[in-house]
């Protein structure tokens, strides 16, 4: 991410979190729209895009396209489209980021949709049949909206299964696991909060989870939101992810290094 683009989300992100009260889920939906709308239309990328143009032209085309929606969205989609994005792209995604910020502030307290996300995403992944359906360029989009909503129904909330939904709508060339990472993240971040995986070979007793949660979020500077992950291949020890970084003390990866040690 060009630093172009780090302020022009930074500033968006900015007016999404000064707006009056909490955010409704219709202002998150409304955002999702608009991405897909903008990334459907090359010519219209283009013009919202182009950091040259007047801002009361690009402020019109928003108010002429989407003046249905929320005064919430409408300020959102207007600071997005008066940024200077490093291209194209980069405005589409961050339309896509300011959706899942505004539909994970609409949450209720007490609601975790990252974790929500995240039990679909391992869902999805135990069965490459559905990874597949839901995933797959072939597929239709109406077909793969009727999946989620038959996955989730009962299951989650308003929020995951607007987030899941738009997310299967419009890819970009992401695959499915890698598009319910990245909006966790986002879920989490919104929060206030780093996405933390636990993997341990059997469950873990809560006081220790609680010294390392505790460990963990004093060397990162951030609370966390943890993910546990019961996979008797590791055999023992414990495995943490938080983003790129990996803490990997499971007593498979210990042997494995001692074979390869060995092997020398």
């Amino acid at each position: 991410m060009g630093s172009a683009t780090r302020e022009a989300l930074a500033s968006a992100v900015g007016v999404l979190d000064s707006l009056t009260g909490t955010p409704d889920l219709a202002t998150g939906e409304q955002l999702f729209s608009a991405g897909q709308v903008i990334g459907n239309s090359a010519p219209l990328r283009a013009a919202l895009a182009d950091h040259t143009a007047e801002g009361v032209d690009k402020s019109g085309i928003i108010g002429a396209l989407f003046g249905s929606f929320t005064p919430g969205a409408q300020a959102v989609l207007r600071a997005a489209v008066d940024g200077r994005w490093s291209s194209e792209d980069d405005l589409l995604a961050g339309i896509e980021e300011l959706a899942i910020r505004a539909t994970a502030a609409s949450a209720p307290a007490g609601l975790s949709i990252e974790a929500e996300l995240f039990t679909f995403a391992r869902a999805v992944a135990s069965n490459s049949e559905l990874e597949l359906a839901v995933g797959s360029k072939l597929g239709s989009a109406e077909s793969k909206l009727s999946l989620v909503d038959e996955l989730l129904a009962g299951k989650a909330s308003a929020q995951t299964v607007a987030i899941v939904r738009a997310l299967v709508q419009q890819p970009r060339d992401r695959r499915v696991g890698e598009l319910l990472r990245y909006a966790t993240s986002v879920v989490a971040d919104q929060a206030g909060l780093t996405v933390a995986t636990v993997t341990t070979a059997a469950p873990i007793a809560q006081a220790q989870l609680d010294r390392l949660i505790k460990g963990l979020s004093a060397q990162y500077g951030r609370s966390l939101s943890v993910n546990q992950v019961v996979d008797p291949a590791i055999l023992g020890g414990v495995r943490v992810q938080i983003g790129d970084d990996v803490i990997d003390g499971s007593v498979a990866t210990k042997l494995n290094d001692l074979r390869l040690q060995l092997a020398r």
